[in-house]
């Protein structure tokens, strides 16, 4: 094929040709009015997150987050380490009292005599009695191992103990 016959298909098919190159040109038209408007929206995104930031970019601000999240995470580590201990140390700190107040003897006019219990997570303390009377008062300690007293309790030391455990189990 030689050049006169290219002149003469497309003088034979140029209203064809015209129509093929206009649909194009069209079709290019609306890509471009498209892709034009996502990048609006993306400069408006850009622009909304990068607010306030002057000369800093993208790739600055995820390095400093990351960064950011990385000490976060080690805080948490840190607290729960902290947090993991402190449930070991309060198993044995005084969590439950039981307290009764009684008039040891008849001619001192008030409950001024107190009988209390003391117990940590796992039943474990002491027992304190103070015996007031009109010239002195005395007072006393008991331990007590997993809720029990290898020592006599009075019934206002088992009150106050009773008291204590039920509060050991709520």
């Amino acid at each position: 094929m030689d050049l006169s016959q290219y002149t003469l298909f497309i003088t034979a098919n140029l209203p064809y040709i015209l129509a093929v190159l206009t649909i194009l040109i069209f079709i290019a038209l609306i890509i471009f009015i498209s892709v034009s408007i996502k990048m609006s929206r993306l400069n408006k995104r850009y622009r909304k997150m990068m607010f306030g930031m002057e000369n800093a970019n993208i790739e600055s601000l995820l390095l400093k987050h990351i960064e950011e999240v990385r000490q976060a995470v080690t805080k948490v580590k840190n607290l729960d380490e902290k947090c993991r201990h402190l449930d070991v140390v309060t198993t044995t700190a005084i969590q439950n009292l039981g307290i009764v107040r009684f008039n040891a003897f008849e001619d001192t006019g008030s409950d001024l005599s107190f009988a209390l219990a003391l117990l940590d997570q796992n039943k474990n303390g002491v027992v304190l009695s103070s015996i007031y009377g009109r010239n002195e008062s005395r007072v006393y300690a008991k331990p007590i191992l997993d809720g029990q007293s290898t020592y006599h309790l009075t019934a206002e030391e088992k009150a106050a103990l009773s008291k204590s455990l039920e509060k050991n189990h709520k």
